[in-house]
């Protein structure tokens, strides 16, 4: 179904929103837009590192007898 818009309906499509909407308003949403992308990014990077982070402090805690099995 999607597969048949086409430009001109994609067109037809942001020129009703821009009508029922505003300039304004789509604009002032798209930087809300762009702003929560941009957290959601710093919130990973930020959650890696400190995944990261505790793998290297991670202590090996096995038992010396077993440590020598190996």
């Amino acid at each position: 179904m999607l597969n048949n818009i086409g430009l001109p309906g994609l067109l037809l499509i942001a020129v009703v929103v821009l009508v029922l909407f505003g300039r304004g308003k789509i604009s002032s949403l798209m930087g809300e837009v762009g702003k929560g992308i941009t957290a959601f990014k710093k919130g990973v990077k930020e959650e890696t590192e400190e995944a990261t982070k505790s793998l290297e402090t991670a202590r090996d805690v096995t038992p010396e007898e077993e440590k020598d099995k190996v």
